[in-house]
């Protein structure tokens, strides 16, 4: 009986799927309930609802359980100290995660009740919908259950919102594995936030795996509310802005994931049109290159580029289809006109806020200039000479030992007939001299004129190799002759140490000239991507800051003036460690780091010099360059990097850093009031030493409109103004982990924010 392949492939899943939930029925349950469960502990309870295809009752079998409940708290809590306490108190006190889960289970749970809605300061100003602590739960315990659900059902090209897949993961993708690419697109939308049609779309999708109807009236719920919004074609998502949802990531993988099977099933479909042979199958020993040709794709989110090495006629029949798709299927918007067919070598096109371009291998590893050579020369050559010092000083240093051994020996045999030690040395002085005999021969081998000079002082002239003489001379004495001329031919006879350096030097040449054939070869062959950071738009950013002036020189920042020493230099080390994880995985990284070293560290040092009255000279002699600051108990802090830490970053980790938008546009500036303690608003902390910040944001500071990208910087996002001149209580923990970058306003509930005059 002929099967058909896509039975053969269901019948094989549903066989996986069975055999994990036999492996993880095994598991046993969690015995604690006021405990949160274990990622693997949630796999198999997921799993355990699986039947016929698709998952059942998640929000009322998964979601609504306590440990899962405390599971959401704990990835939501932002500093790992607090993890150990978040059952007893640092929950309870702000709600009761068992009473949550019964108004889940028993669909009693309002979501609106759990929305407050953030007025701008502008009149004209857009507000903005958050969720409180209860209903960040209640969204982090979703997210996991939907990663556990999707998560191994995404393919391999789509990235963001899913562990180790991020930013440097994509782009570490396109300089490994893409070759000779030729043309490429990226798909831009129109800016405009999801509509009915497509949340219905969507929960169209979800059903299609998860027969839950609870779970799908959240979901809309959450829209109708505003909570969760998804705008395509924005520069929010996925750089910590709280505008942005803990569903939206996980919510945009699952809308887009028809659309990435399509493109899976494309470059499925060309690799088979165009088989890969090697390169000594096709024509061995001619110079025929075979290019197959390839379809790639990478898709961050809702930004999405295809890359092909094919012609140009099978790129706009791609962009066809893809077009087609997105418009028709997903009832999407595309920009017609920025969605435009660029050459891979001639142009540059901007993606995940780098600048992609392909190029020839050299210029991505370009061989070593003159000037290079000559330095490396310069380099060996003094190394050659200190070898030889070193040599030189160990033989010294033999001889006066040798000399002093000697007299010692000849000291203890004048005064007495019999020769004693009081300790043994006959080990140690043999292994001295013979360490030194070795050297010495090792030496004396590696000299053809002195191998030479003895080879002929001793095989010419000598009359024993005469043969009327041999004749009347004993046997034994002709045999030792012979044999002592056998060793000098094999060991000092020139000819043969003469042709090994001679073969060593021309297998050197060899392969200079097989590396030198390959590298031209790849020249004329081969295309690599090289990825940029976008060095004039930083710059802008870094003006539009104030960061510097017109004429490009660092200036002062008077707004930081009201912080204290401690919080500026943290501030600004903030927004320089976030470029430096953010761009070090670019070709021209070097820049950013000039960038980093000079413009941000010179404005600290002057806003410092602004603050205190005095000159840059006297604030560089206090705080040094490196901005050094003692804390309460005297002991210095380094926070800003320093030079020598900057000049050794580089491409080491596959991470997905928040961009510096973030940090960039938000200042919290320290109020001096004598209002009551408030508790810390990060997520479940409970500390009360608390200090209350005023945020105040970059583009209501300037009265810019990011939308406006003359004013603004293109791709650079902003935090939605609803926050501005907001009040937040924070603790020292949390203000400093702020400023530093390691956690943002998404890792802290904004509403719960206080009223100060």
């Amino acid at each position: 009986m002929l099967l058909n392949p896509k039975r053969i492939a269901t019948l094989h899943s549903r066989v996986s799927i069975l055999s994990l939930l036999r492996r993880h029925s095994t598991l046993p349950p969690n015995p604690n309930p006021t405990t949160p469960l274990t990622k693997p502990q949630l796999k198999a309870l997921v799993i355990n609802h699986y039947s016929r295809g698709k998952f059942s009752n998640l929000i009322q079998n998964v979601v609504a359980s306590p440990p899962v409940l405390l599971l959401a708290c704990q990835n939501l809590t932002p500093r790992s100290n607090d993890v150990n306490s978040l059952a007893s108190p640092a929950v309870a006190l702000r709600f009761s995660v068992e009473e949550l889960g019964r108004e889940l289970g028993e669909n009693r749970f309002d979501v609106e009740s759990c929305c407050v809605r953030m007025v701008p300061s502008r009149k004209k100003g857009e507000s903005l919908v958050l969720p409180n602590l209860k209903l960040k739960v209640v969204i982090e315990a979703i997210r996991m259950v939907l990663e556990i659900v999707y998560d191994e059902r995404l393919v391999t090209f789509a990235y963001g919102g899913r562990v180790g897949m991020g930013r440097h993961t994509a782009i570490r993708y396109l300089k490994n594995s893409v070759q000779n690419p030729n043309w490429w697109f990226k798909v831009t939308f129109d800016r405009e936030k999801f509509e009915h049609k497509n949340v219905n779309k969507l929960c169209l999708i979800i059903e299609e795996k998860i027969k839950d109807t609870v779970l799908i009236g959240i979901v809309r719920k959450l829209f109708e509310c505003e909570v969760l919004q998804i705008e395509l074609g924005g520069c929010y998502l996925g750089r910590g802005f709280p505008q942005e949802c803990g569903l939206s990531s996980i919510l945009i993988n699952v809308y887009f994931n028809g659309f990435d099977k399509e493109i899976q099933d494309l470059r499925i479909r060309t690799n088979q049109e165009n088989p890969r042979f090697d390169s000594n199958e096709v024509l061995s020993g001619s110079s025929v290159f075979y290019k197959p040709v390839k379809i790639y794709a990478v898709r961050y989110l809702d930004e999405i580029l295809v890359i092909t090495s094919g012609s140009k006629m099978l790129t706009m029949d791609l962009k066809n289809q893809v077009m087609k798709f997105l418009e028709g299927k997903l009832e999407l918007k595309v920009d017609r006109l920025k969605m435009a067919i660029h050459s891979a070598t001639m142009e540059k096109i901007d993606f995940l806020g780098m600048e992609l371009q392909a190029v020839q291998p050299s210029v991505l590893r370009p061989p070593m200039s003159e000037k290079a050579i000559r330095a490396q020369k310069k380099y060996l050559r003094q190394k050659e000479v200190k070898a030889i010092e070193l040599r030189n000083a160990r033989e010294t240093n033999r001889k006066k030992l040798g000399l002093k051994i000697l007299a010692h020996v000849f000291k203890k045999l004048k005064q007495s007939d019999e020769f004693k030690f009081d300790f043994h040395i006959e080990n140690e002085v043999r292994e001295i001299f013979r360490t030194w005999a070795d050297e010495v021969v090792k030496e004396f081998l590696g000299s053809l004129e002195e191998q030479a000079n003895w080879y002929r002082m001793l095989s010419v002239g000598d009359f024993l190799s005469l043969r009327h003489i041999r004749h009347q001379l004993p046997q034994e004495l002709v045999d030792a002759y012979d044999h002592f001329q056998e060793q000098v031919d094999k060991h000092i006879k020139p000819v043969k140490a003469r042709k090994a350096l001679e073969e060593a030097e021309r297998r050197v040449v060899e392969e200079e000239e097989q590396k030198y054939a390959e590298r031209t070869v790849q020249e004329l062959t081969r295309l690599c991507m090289k990825v940029d950071a976008p060095i004039e738009l930083v710059r802008k950013a870094v003006k539009m800051a104030g960061f510097t002036n017109n004429m490009g020189r660092p200036r002062p920042i008077k707004l930081l003036i009201a912080l204290e020493d401690t919080d500026i230099i943290k501030w600004y080390a903030g927004v320089g460690r976030r470029w430096l994880d953010f761009f070090c995985c670019c070709h021209n990284f070097k820049m950013v780091k000039t960038v980093v070293t000079y413009h941000l560290r010179f404005s600290c040092l002057l806003t410092l010099a602004e603050k205190h009255e005095s000159t840059k000279l006297e604030t560089i002699r206090h705080y040094t360059k490196d901005l050094k600051v003692s804390d309460f108990n005297g002991i210095e802090e380094v926070h800003f990097p320093a030079e020598r830490e900057i000049k050794m970053m580089g491409d080491k980790n596959l991470s997905d850093p928040k961009p510096v938008d973030g940090a960039l546009s938000l200042a919290l500036i320290r109020l001096a009031s004598d209002e009551p303690a408030y508790s810390c608003v990060a997520h479940f902390c409970d500390r009360k030493d608390t200090i209350v910040y005023r945020v105040r944001l970059l583009q209501n500071r300037l009265n810019v409109n990011p939308l406006d990208e003359k004013k603004w910087v293109p791709g650079m996002g902003a935090i939605h103004e609803g926050l501005n001149r907001k009040c937040l209580p924070l603790c020292s923990d949390h203000i400093h982990d702020l400023y530093m970058g390691t956690i943002s306003l998404q890792d802290i509930d904004c509403t719960s924010f206080v009223d100060v005059d």
